[in-house]
């Protein structure tokens, strides 16, 4: 079981003072994130998405904060693989370059991006890049174990060359894939690395990607494999807020997951601006299910709905926006659904730094523990075995 956070450094006001708040506000969550028992911290690759993710420099980003951090787990979630935009040679010269520098902590993700906004910025049509991002997958974790590496490919040319540094991790570090439809997880299992699911569909989905991916990992072929480290891995997104005032946490919850999903429906799919409206967890709650007829987003094709199943009652657990208790709930609903790490997902439109801090807190002096000392047993009967 594994407790994770992903950032976006999304913002409301993006004016330069607040952007680079934004980012010293990570850092501090971050390291608070270490001391509280976190896993890793993951960060995203976007460009041009306005508002809606402004960490356009992930490798930067975490260079830094594994420089200020000794064991939280460093991941790119993910790389974004056109060549213009981060040729294999580079990426995986960086890669193993963090990786020295964090004594192994890299978890390196792949994947391509999901606008034409952002492929067009390098000079790609966005329906075009699958078979580039293939062969550079392919490509850099041969980069990072042969002493010299040639290559001539459809897409990428590189003339016999020796490229250094190689990985403090061997062979590399361990491998993923950004999954948000059906065939991605196919992808992922088949290719014999781990799965980043990058949804908001919750625990019934989950499951059910659960299945193709761990089916697609049970008949994989060695001819296929990404890399030379096979990892059988399932992440799931979790939006969440965990305060003491319940009413609080679901009242700006689930308006900063409201301004993520339209922000994201608004560059993925050109949709309406997002707007942050100051209700109560109740009311919120009810527009969001009034929306959901009418308003999605399609991540990748894949139907996402804005908001959450919450209907007023909290047994239901349909989300993580609530208290401690509310949040194992889910979580467990998560585990059950069988996924290996929770991708906490906080820093969403207004949610304020305070409130973070507050969850973050929350979340390692409760949450955590919970399943670690549910975790424990099992892990001494296993190695009794």
């Amino acid at each position: 079981m594994k407790f994770s956070i992903i950032y976006e450094a999304q913002m409301v006001d993006t004016s330069r003072d607040n952007e680079a708040r934004c980012f010293h506000e990570i850092v501090e969550q971050s390291l608070l994130a270490e001391a509280m028992g976190f896993d890793t911290v993951w960060a995203v690759e976007h460009t041009a998405l306005t508002q809606y993710a402004h960490m356009s420099a992930p490798e930067t980003f975490l260079a830094f904060l594994a420089g200020k951090t000794t064991r939280l787990g460093i991941g790119h979630g993910v790389v974004c693989l056109p060549p213009a935009m981060n040729h294999p040679v580079k990426v995986a010269e960086r890669i193993a370059t963090l990786d020295i520098l964090s004594k192994g902590r890299v978890h390196f993700g792949m994947g391509k991006g999901g606008t034409q906004q952002e492929a067009g910025t390098f000079g790609y049509d966005l329906g075009a890049l699958q078979p580039m991002i293939d062969e550079s997958m392919y490509l850099i974790p041969k980069i990072m174990v042969q002493d010299e590496i040639e290559h001539n490919g459809e897409h990428i040319q590189i003339p016999r060359r020796p490229i250094h540094p190689k990985p403090y991790q061997d062979p590399h570090p361990p491998l993923y894939m950004a999954c948000t439809r059906a065939d991605a997880l196919t992808t992922a299992g088949a290719r014999g690395i781990g799965a980043l699911v990058l949804g908001f569909a919750g625990p019934d989905d989950i499951a059910s990607k659960n299945a193709i991916y761990r089916a697609a990992w049970a008949n994989r072929k060695a001819a296929d494999q990404v890399g030379f480290r096979p990892t059988e891995h399932l992440a799931a997104l979790c939006p969440a807020l965990v305060l003491d005032d319940r009413e609080k946490a679901r009242r700006i919850g689930l308006r900063g997951q409201r301004f993520f999903v339209e922000s994201l429906g608004y560059w993925y799919q050109g949709g309406p601006k997002p707007t942050v409206e100051d209700l109560s967890g109740d009311e919120q709650a009810a527009i969001l299910q009034q929306e959901k007829a009418a308003v999605v987003a399609y991540l990748s094709e894949e139907k996402i709905s804005i908001g959450s199943e919450h209907t007023g009652a909290y047994e239901e657990v349909a989300d993580a926006y609530g208290t401690a208790d509310d949040c194992i709930r889910y979580v467990q609903r998560l585990f059950d659904a069988g996924a290996d790490e929770i991708l906490f997902l906080f820093q969403m439109g207004a949610v304020p730094h305070e409130a973070i801090m507050e969850t973050i807190r929350n979340i390692g002096t409760h949450v955590i523990p919970h399943f670690r000392a549910r975790q424990a047993p099992v892990m001494e009967q296993v190695g009794a075995e």
